[in-house]
């Protein structure tokens, strides 16, 4: 029975890598607790997004009527700069502010590629 038990364990242990391993390699993250913040960091910076889009449209007379294209435009120019900076805050108050700042630095890099071609 023992012998068995330990087949087991052994078939486990040689299980393909998970998600939450596959984040932590591509992100080069310490421990599984960083992948956790990391994700609760893009969650909460996007719950603060979607509850400060709306106050943001409407101060800026931002409505249903407006084109699309004007509240497209509206929308990369306030939201996408405000998301960034909650990004880096949240991940401050998570301990994880390190890791987003080198994740600005290479987002920013690849946007600034584009225009350099």
């Amino acid at each position: 029975m023992r012998g068995n038990n330990f087949l087991f364990m052994s078939q486990l242990n040689n299980r393909p890598p998970g998600w939450a391993q596959k984040l932590q390699d591509r992100w080069q993250l310490k421990s599984g607790w960083q992948v956790l913040f990391v994700l609760l960091t893009f969650a909460c910076t996007g719950f603060s997004v979607l509850f400060l889009k709306e106050p943001l449209y409407a101060l800026a007379g931002v409505t249903d009527e407006t084109p699309f294209w004007l509240r497209s435009l509206y929308y990369c120019c306030t939201i996408l700069p405000i998301y960034q900076l909650l990004l880096l805050g949240w991940g401050f108050l998570f301990g994880q502010y390190r890791f987003f700042w080198n994740f600005e630095r290479k987002l920013f890099s690849r946007i600034g590629s584009i225009f350099r071609r």
